[in-house]
Parts: C-alpha cells; structure tokens; sequence
C-alpha cells in the first residue's frame, strides 16, 4: 500500500527516501532506482523480477580484494526466513564469506518456492547497512561507543548491585520469538539460575490468549493443523485473521484450497486483501466476535447440523453452551452487539456445515482483548459443535506472527512455567535440575523465599512493575531493571506511561541488531519527575539469526534448522554467547553450559546449539520435542523434495549424509514428535486425529483436567480412540502405577524401571513410559478424554461477550459489563470494571474505535524492516485508514496529515495525538479506523533521529499506534488489549 510515491523514474534525480538515508547515516548508501537496476541487470523496462533477483543490486566484495571476479569460494546455506511463522524456506548464496545472492526453496513442502517482499529481501539483514555495530551506552543524552568487556562488566555489577538491594525479582528480562528454540530455552534457563521467573516475550501480546484458551479446551495450545493441510478444507473462516498480508505465503495453500472449491469467508471490522479473496466478507464490530460465533453456533443447533456422535464421543459440557447460546444469542442480539443480520450468520452457518471438513484461522483480532481467551474458546467451540477437530482439512488453524514465536512460546522465557509448560511446581523444577545436572536446592537458593513457584509479571504489564505503588505489588520491590532482549517496545499498549516507565528504571538493557525504538525512547527528553539521574543505559549488539545456526518452530508446529549463512558482522555476537558471557560475570556460567560443548566463534568460546536442543530433547516430554535430533532436523531440511505438498509425509528417501531413512516423517517433525530420537516417531501433523496410529501420527484429545466433573465422566466414550489402541475406551495419563495395574511394568527393562519408578510420562527421564504405551499398546501417553467445552478454571466457564473498557455502546456495557477489578493478578493489580465505568460516555469524545494490523512490507515492531531499503521504498508513510464519510464530517481529504487522539493524552500536557496521513477508503466502516503497528520513530509529531545512535536509525520513521493505545488486559493471561481503542481524528493544520 503505497500513499506516496517518493521515488522519481529518473535515475539521476534523488529520491526523498535516498535523502532519509543521507540524513539518517554519516556517510551515503549506494543505492538506484528501480529502471537503473533492469537497465544494469540486462532486463528490459516492465519484464518480471524473479523473488531471488530482488537482492541482486549490489555487488559483495570478495574476501580477498586481489582475487579475481569469480574465483571466490562459492557455499550454499539452507536457511530460514526471520519474519512471519510460516517458515519459508531460503538458500543463501554465500561467496567468501559474503552473502551474495538468496534463492527461494523450491522443493520447501512449507513456501513452494515462493517468497514474499519481506522474504525476498532478506539479505539485507545479513549486510545491512542500519544494524547496531557495537556496544554503545548513554551518556549525557548521546550514545557513545564502548567495549564489549566495558558493557558486560558494567551491566553485570548493576544488575549485582540491585539484586542485593532489591533481590532477583527486581530485574524484568524480556525474550524474544526472533530467538531460535536454542536461544529461547537457554534463556529461561538463564533466568532459572537468576533465581526469578519476571520474564517473557512477544507471545503474551499476539498469542498468549489462544494458548490458554485452546489447550484449556483440548489439551494443547497450538495449531492443530497445518497450511498445507488447508488445501483439503471445503470451507474456511478467516476471523481476526488477514493472512494475505501477515502471513502472504499461506495464501498459496488457502487459494489452492479454492481451486479445489473451497468456500472462503472472511470477518473482520475491515476489508482486507484476504477478504478480496473471499467468497462471503462479513464486518463486525471490533471484540464482538463471540456474538457472532455463538450467532452462527445459533444456527448450527437449530437446524441440527451438529456433529451428534462426534460431541457424544468426544465432548464435555457441549449441551450447557447449546443451551445458553439459544437462550442468550438470539439473532435480534447478534445483531444489535454485533451489527450482523441473521440472514448472514445463517448463510455462514450453513456453509460451514455442509461443506464439511471446515477450518477455522484466527489471529491477533481475536486474541488482543479483554476477552481474548473467551474468544478464542468460542472458536474452540464452533468447531467441535461441527466435528472438525481432529479431522484433515478441519482444525483451528492460527497463524504465529514471528519466525519462531511458536518456539520460544514452547520452551522459551514463559513466567508461568519452565520450557515444555511444566508449571512452576517444585516437582518441575525437579525435573529440570536433573536433566541440568544441577542440585535443586541451589536453585531454590537463587529465587526470593517463596519466589520460585509464583508466577512472575508479564511482558505486558512491566510498565506497572515500574510505576505501581510497592505496598499494591506481590513481590518485595517495584522493577527497577530491563532486557529487551530483540524485542520491539512500540509492539505493546500504552507508549506514553512506557516512556515514564524506561526513565524511572536504574537499568535499560537491549539487545538487538537493531537498536529498537527503545534506544531513541531512552534518549528521548521526558518529565522532569521520571528521570531517574542514576540510569544506565546499554545497547549491546546481537547478531541476526543467519549468523549462527539453530532450529525454529513454524506456526504449524514443524522445527527446522537453519544452517549458519555468515560469521558475525562488526562486533555482533550471538544471543547465546551474550547469555554466557554474562553468566560468566554473574556467578552461574559452569552451571549454565554444564552439558555442552562449547565451540570458537571470533576466538570466544560460545556454547553449541546442537548440544543445548539435545538437552531439550532429554526433558520437554510434555509436548513431544524429544524426537527431533539436530541429526533428523538436518536431514529433513537436505531432503525437501521427498514430502508430501499436501500431507507433509515423505514418500520414501534416504539421506545420503546419514543413511537415515525419511520414509513416513511428517516434514520438520511438528510436535508432537515422541519418545527419543531412537523411536522414531514421526511427528504429528494433523492433532487429535484418531483415524491414525499414535506411532503414525494419530491422536485423541488430552486427559489433563481429572476423570471427572459433577459425576460426568471426562473421559472419552467407548470405541472413541487411536486406530489400533489396546484401550479402546477413555484412560487418564500414563504413570508408572497405571503402567502397572496394566501389566506394562514388565515391558520397561530393569534399568527403566528404576528410572521411571515413582515418575509419570511426562518425568521420566528414559521416555521408557511413553515407548511401551505408544509402540507397543497404540495408547497415548496424556491419556485419552474429552475436550472441554465448558471451561470451570476459567472466569467465564461459557465464553461471555463483555464489552471492552473503553466502548462507544454505554447501552451495551449495561448489559454486558467486564470483569471486576482483581488483585495481585499475575503480582500486579488489575483493572476491569473501575476503568469501564469511569469512561462509560468516552464515545462521546472519541466516537471512533481504532484498530490495528499488518502490512505485507513490514513486520513486528518493524525496525528491522523500516531499516531495509528495498522494503522502505514500499511503504513511506505512516497512515489511518478512514471512511469517506467519517473524513467528510471533520474536513479531511485524502493524503492530509491528521492527528489521533486518544483518552490517555488527556492527562499529558501539550501532547497534540500523534501525527499520521489520512487515507481515505471504504476499507473500513464509518465508525472505525485503522492503523499499521510497525512504525516507530516519531513521537506526537517530533521526528526522534536525533536520538537514535549514529548510523542505525531505520530509514522510515513514523508514529507508533501504541503510543496512543488505552488500558485493558485479558482476564486470563494479561492479553494487552490493542483493538478497540477509541479516538478522534482531527486535520493538522500544521
């Protein structure tokens, strides 16, 4: 989406985006425009550009500057793109040590050779022009230059000296999804030995909320399918999903799936270009999304289209839902909450019905809400009514955002639980220290008296952590360090009490190759009450992830491994070596690497990423990343072409590097992949589906919420089970008793059972428990029960609509309230219905509700992306989409400046809004606007280029949405709530 074009076509005549460059770097970035390059690269005017071409434009010096042109040593590295879940594959061309060219992967099952614009210009973040070089810290304002042993000998004697003041608890470390799977379990490792569980990462504001409300309904928080398996949908509900520009390379499966005849309908409050694909689009008011779907459930039961036998076998609690959405979710209420007429929901309804298997997609605009979780579960919900879960061609299939945000939301820096979601018992943390190989009681030594089995806050409530009174927090003292640790701060709510936040803190770390927009917000001038005189301020240069290597997790649960593309640039160093450098200052490093092997990188020992995934292999049981070995990884990902398009399975093949034979694995091992390596198992594509063998892949939903409730059974009915189980009714979770009163105990050999004795499947450290009841009984090991359509652990037990704190329906916050406030939620007071009734009549002020989403030329925070040249052309502005008629109403024309204004400005003297252009469409409806959330920048209409460090400013600069975004978290998981602020818009005059 292109407001206004910059360049010219003359290619003498510098564009405004060349000058940007100029201004934002000492010295000029070679660069032409787009008939240059054809000209030069022997393509005529207006022939197509091959995706791997895009990168051709400048020539990568040789190693050796005498060597002749051509004569270089030429590799070929098998990577990963670093952007979106999908999982594209790439191969990096690499000429002495230069990455010289990029090619998309053509025998990849996942993208098929194709690649989207941000794919397509990856390279850039190998060489790109704008990364962080070196250590740098704040000094008077102004970053200067330091040295790496100056950094960590300064950063780690601060984080000493607040531990002794405030205790572990008072340094909050913010991970990433960029971090491979390596990186992210090491990190909460890293934080285990740090004694404190404040930590966290992008997950818990895209998708934390599906996590819980999805494995709270079956037993697991992911995707259940894959994009592939979309191809054999009939039918597909996009809702709070706009794939065609988030995630553009899953639309090859989704559109294959149409040629096939799939039905496609799209809900969403805005038309999106997944919506122009559509065969039904329907707009909903934004967080209204459960009077919709129990609208369409409405239906579903009226005319008794649901799956009978399905919900029989395979469901508890479904006849309680059935009867409140009759009773509650007429259609004259789905209209007058949602804005849609029966008339549509039934033609959903019955779509979805008779053209079974039906997919549901979700993402973020389902997730970001007060009531993420219900809505999430409502989804849940629709589908099991239908029986398409378990199914191929069914599922609930939600699209990641990150690269390897389904990673390190698996086995990464969660608050809540250590990697594998083992909860945070002292049983777990048994595990793990023997799998460490460490004494547990000098674990617990490291936390706070009472600290180790309590949750800690959540990346989207640090702010609190700083700026909440100490007496309201559940912890000894109020945050006074930070790590962002590659992750982007304008992602998050509420920018304007953040900037309060950096300044009070006594430490401000980050970590990135790129700076971030945090290092121009620290520099940045705030209130003379918030600054913290005392404050220390580091950036510490990261290396990308193509300059190491490691596995990453697509959204459909397939690990790939990425091979090393180049050797660190400048002074960047890997994640990992950062973490060991610093455990090296701080007291833990002997126990940090105790099981690996440490290798040479720039003369400087780091730790091997192959031995720190075998370590996952030997204790994340609970979810199945035991069975991929570095060893199968690799050999997946030299043999693309033996899987299955559409099914994922290899069709025979043996790799020649190993002798190992591919025959039958699902590509990349999605998780569930059990037992040990030596097992064999061959992941699991599609969950839940008991027309398999559990060693085949099949599956049935998890016992993890008892035997019973209120004297009804939860375990699945008889003859509801895996294909050719030895257990043909309901069981719970295998131990080493059940195993036992079974007769299985003697399959164990003596050495197992003195291992596993006293263990379930998901501690023994032999995975024995889980080989004998899979491979030799077809059982699975997390039992076999129903999915839960009422969820009782849940504030709402059936999902409820409530409306969002800030509304333009005072009538409807009357009959659909919030929550009540609650206390030290997740160590923190929260929020719900003080702030619902305090602005009841906002929508008086601020009419419009504003949204935020996606663009294909940018992703996540986009610093890594605005600082791309090839992907800055496409996108120069920062916008807000706004209805004809709403732009009529205050004088504004399409392409003028406008400024957003939102409740939280009021209390900010002499702060305007922030600073946008308007572009005028019917996209969105009257009453609602949207805007991108990958721009950073600009603050309330002031360029901040003077405070970024010098020569890693991104080339395109622009107000951040999250600046302006209101209060309000989900009441489950601390979800930030990111789409229904409301605003006003009014033409800047200046």
């Amino acid at each position: 989406m292109l407001l206004t074009r910059k360049s010219t076509s003359h290619a003498a005549a510098p564009s405004s985006l060349v000058a940007s460059l100029a201004r934002g770097v000492s010295r000029a970035v070679p660069t032409m425009d787009r008939r240059a390059f054809l000209r030069r690269s022997g393509l005529g005017v207006g022939a197509g550009l091959a995706a791997s071409q895009l990168t051709l434009v400048k020539k990568a010096a040789a190693a050796d500057p005498a060597a002749p042109a051509g004569s270089g040593k030429i590799e070929v590295k098998r990577t990963v793109c670093g952007h979106c879940s999908v999982g594209c594959a790439i191969d990096a061309v690499v000429e002495n040590g230069v990455w010289v060219r990029q090619e998309p992967v053509f025998d990849s099952p996942i993208n098929l050779g194709s690649h989207c614009a941000k794919g397509a210009a990856v390279r850039e973040h190998g060489h790109g022009e704008f990364r962080l070089k070196y250590p740098m810290k704040l000094v008077d304002g102004k970053y200067q230059r330091i040295s790496w042993d100056v950094a960590l000998n300064e950063i780690s004697a601060k984080m000493l000296e607040l531990r002794k003041q405030s205790g572990p608890d008072s340094i909050f470390v913010v991970g990433s999804s960029k971090h491979s799977n390596e990186q992210a379990y090491l990190l909460r490792k890293w934080m285990s030995f740090w004694g404190s569980n404040n930590c966290d990462h992008q997950a818990r504001i895209c998708h934390s909320t599906t996590v819980a409300g999805v494995a709270n309904t079956w037993g697991y928080g992911a995707m259940t399918n894959s994009y592939n398996d979309m191809q054999n949908a009939k039918a597909a509900l996009f809702i709070g999903s706009n794939a065609a520009e988030a995630h553009p390379v899953s639309m090859l499966h989704v559109l294959h799936g149409k040629e096939n005849g799939c039905k496609l309908i799209v809900v969403d409050p805005r038309f999106t270009r997944t919506a122009a694909k559509a065969d039904d689009y329907v707009r909903i008011r934004s967080g209204t999304d459960i009077a919709f779907l129990f609208g369409v459930l409405y239906h579903v039961f009226q005319n008794g289209w649901e799956d009978k036998k399905y919900i029989e076998d395979r469901v508890y609690g479904m006849d309680k839902v059935r009867e409140e959405v009759l009773a509650k979710w007429t259609p004259d209420k789905v209209q007058e909450v949602c804005g849609v007429d029966e008339a549509t929901t039934y033609r959903v309804a019955k779509t979805m019905a008779e053209n079974r298997p039906s997919t549901i997609v979700w993402c973020m605009g389902q997730t970001q809400h007060t009531i993420g979780n219900a809505i999430v579960r409502a989804s849940c919900i629709l589908q099991l009514a239908l029986g398409n879960i378990g199914v191929s061609g069914g599922g609930a299939n939600i699209f990641r955002g990150h690269d390897n945000v389904q990673g390190a939301t698996d086995v990464g820096p969660n608050p809540d639980s250590l990697p594998g979601y083992y909860g945070l018992t002292e049983g777990s943390f048994k595990h793990f220290a023997a799998t460490w190989g460490v004494d547990f009681d000098w674990v617990k030594q490291q936390y706070a008296p009472g600290m180790m089995t309590k949750p800690g806050m959540t990346v989207s409530r640090w702010i609190d952590g700083v700026l909440e009174k100490n007496e309201l927090i559940d912890q000894d003292s109020n945050l006074r360090g930070l790590f962002f640790w590659g992750h982007a701060p304008n992602s998050q709510t509420r920018g304007l009490e953040m900037k309060r936040a950096m300044d009070k803190l006594d430490l401000l770390v980050v970590v990135d190759p790129f700076p971030s927009a945090t290092a121009a917000m620290a520099a940045m001038p705030g209130q003379a009450e918030d600054r913290n005189p005392q404050r220390a301020v580091y950036l510490l240069p990261a290396t990308t992830q193509f300059e190491t290597s490691g596995s990453c997790t697509a959204s459909n649960r397939s690990v790939q491994w990425r091979e090393k593309v180049i050797e660190p640039l400048w002074e960047s160093r890997t994640d990992h070596m950062i973490m060991y450098q610093l455990a090296q200052k701080l007291g833990f490093d002997k126990e940090l690497v105790k099981n690996y092997k440490m290798q040479q990188v720039k003369g400087m020992d780091e730790p091997v990423p192959e031995d720190i995934l075998r370590e996952v292999n030997r204790s994340v049981w609970t979810i199945g990343y035991t069975g991929q070995s570095p060893e199968r990884l690799k050999a997946h990902m030299r043999n693309m072409n033996v899987f299955d398009i559409k099914t994922l399975r290899a069709k025979g093949g043996i790799d020649k590097e190993t002798g190992y034979s591919l025959d039958g694995d699902y590509f990349g091992l999605p998780w569930p992949c059990w037992g040990t390596p030596q097992m064999k198992h061959p992941g699991t594509a599609n969950l839940y589906d008991t027309s398999l063998h559990v060693m085949d892949g099949g599956g049935n939903f998890r016992a993890n919420f008892g035997v019973e409730r209120e004297g009804v059974s939860l375990l699945s009915a008889e003859g509801s089970h895996s294909k050719g189980a030895d257990l043909t009714m309901g069981y719970p979770e295998f131990d080493h008793l059940l195993m036992k009163k079974l007769g299985w105990w003697n399959e164990l050999s003596a050495e197992e059972q003195k291992a596993a004795d006293g263990k379930n499947w998901k501690t023994d450290p032999t995975g024995a428990i889980i080989r004998v009841a899979m491979k030799n009984h077809g059982c699975h090991p997390f039992g076999n029960a129903k999915a839960r359509a009422v969820v009782w652990n849940f504030p709402d037990p059936i999902p409820q609509h409530r409306e969002p704190l800030y509304s333009t329906r005072a009538d409807l916050v009357d009959k659909y309230p919030t929550h009540d406030d609650k206390k030290a939620f997740w160590r923190l007071p929260t929020l719900f219905k003080s702030v619902q009734e305090r602005n009841k009549d906002i929508g008086r002020t601020y009419p419009l509700i504003m949204t935020s989403g996606r663009l294909v030329e940018y992703e996540g925070g986009g610093e890594e992306t605005r600082s791309n040249p090839w992907l800055a052309e496409l996108q120069q502005e920062m916008f807000v989409e706004i209805n004809p008629k709403a732009a009529n109403d205050r004088g504004i024309r399409n392409g003028e400046y406008v400024w957003v204004k939102t409740p939280p400005m009021q209390a900010l003297a002499g702060f305007k809004g922030i600073r946008v252009k308007a572009l005028v469409t019917e996209r969105v409806g009257a009453d609602t606007v949207f805007l991108p959330f990958h721009f950073s920048g600009r603050w309330g209409g002031v360029d901040l280029a003077q405070y970024y460090p010098e020569g890693a400013m991104p080339i395109v600069r622009g107000e951040a949405i999250n600046t302006a975004t209101t209060y309000g978290y989900d009441s489950v998981t601390m979800m930030q709530e990111s789409k229904t602020t409301l605003c006003q818009i009014e033409k800047a005059t200046a």
